[in-house]
């Protein structure tokens, strides 16, 4: 009996407990406010005022390419004079010529030219015509050798003219025209010269074939004429030692190599000299250096569109007999491009 009064206390005293909790969450509920959401701000009307101009994609022309070279003869185009010339005018044009490289001996060739003749269309025209005389040399590239043999492309200069780069850059041009292409990493004395040379080889898809640095560079020359031959390439692109060219030892090399490339199964059809037109008349001196060693058949001009003077392709033309027949233009794969004397001379000089 005490138990069950027990037990009906505890579940009386659980039952009040409960009320009481109801209770007091039933007036907290009604104690609560409200709180209104933050009204949202107003959508513009209009979103976007004005359109950003698209990039131009427009490729820059050659003239715009030699803004340098171009600038240096504003003062030749600004000459207006028909017919005979004045002192001061053909001081000016002397001035004009000398400053951008095209050498003594053109200026003096163009100067009397203009005492004799006149401009009788122009100053501009004039001394157009003389720069064009003057860039007459056949500009024809062999790619191709005979009797089955690999055609090989040799290719000479000082370090730091842009060779390797240059290299990298014809591959894509010979490897876009439908040749198979080996490119042999001669230069083994510069450090990442061959490294350099293989990523061209990746980015192109050609060939290559290279060695330890310091290694005999006319062996890697002979080891991928052999690989062209054995896989039916077309031709073969060999890189060479760009030390100073006033070392003997170099020169040496150079001939070596030229020796050995010039072997079955390979034979040189190009040796092409590349030189920085950035360094002006220090380019001639260059020059004649390799050209004993290399008998070089073309010219490479690299970085024309830098702060080069465009006279410096006259001047190489005239003091050396060898023609220009790529110029660099800028850092692209598809700036180095075939020279053409007249749109050259006309991006220099036409109004």
């Amino acid at each position: 009996m005490i138990i069950v009064i027990v037990i009906v206390v505890v579940v009386a005293v659980l039952v009040a407990g409960l009320g009481v909790v109801v209770a007091r969450r039933r007036r907290r509920r009604r104690g609560r406010v409200a709180i209104p959401a933050p009204a949202r701000a107003a959508m513009p009307t209009v979103l976007v005022t004005e359109l950003a101009e698209r990039p131009s994609l427009e490729v820059p022309s050659l003239a715009q390419r030699l803004g340098s070279s171009r600038r240096v003869f504003d003062r030749v185009r600004s000459l207006s004079s028909v017919g005979a010339l004045s002192t001061e005018q053909l001081e000016v044009v002397e001035e004009v010529l000398l400053r951008s490289d095209v050498g003594v001996a053109t200026t003096t060739m163009i100067l009397d030219n203009l005492r004799v003749n006149g401009a009788p269309d122009g100053v501009a025209s004039a001394v157009r015509a003389s720069l064009l005389d003057s860039l007459t040399a056949e500009r024809t590239v062999t790619a191709t050798a005979q009797n089955g043999r690999v055609a090989v492309w040799l290719f000479v200069g000082v370090n730091g003219v842009g060779k390797t780069t240059t290299i990298g850059k014809l591959a894509k041009r010979q490897i876009d025209e439908g040749r198979s292409v080996v490119l042999a990493a001669g230069d083994t004395f510069r450090a990442a010269a061959a490294d350099q040379l293989e990523q061209w080889a990746t980015r192109t898809g050609a060939d290559i074939v290279r060695s330890a640095e310091g290694a005999d560079p006319g062996s890697v020359v002979h080891d991928a004429l052999g690989r062209a031959a054995a896989r039916g390439s077309d031709m073969v692109l060999a890189d060479t030692a760009g030390r100073r060219s006033n070392s003997t030892n170099l020169l040496d090399e150079l001939s070596k190599v030229r020796r050995v490339a010039d072997r079955e199964p390979g034979q040189v059809v190009e040796t092409f000299m590349v030189l920085d037109a950035t360094t002006g008349q220090n380019a001639l001196s260059q020059a004649r250096e390799f050209l004993a060693a290399a008998d070089v058949t073309g010219i490479v001009l690299t970085k024309l569109d830098g702060t080069a003077r465009g006279g410096i392709v006259v001047a190489i033309e005239r003091d050396l007999g060898i023609p220009v027949k790529f110029v660099g233009i800028g850092e692209g794969v598809e700036d180095l491009i075939a020279f053409d004397p007249e749109a050259f001379v006309d991006s220099l000089l036409d109004t």
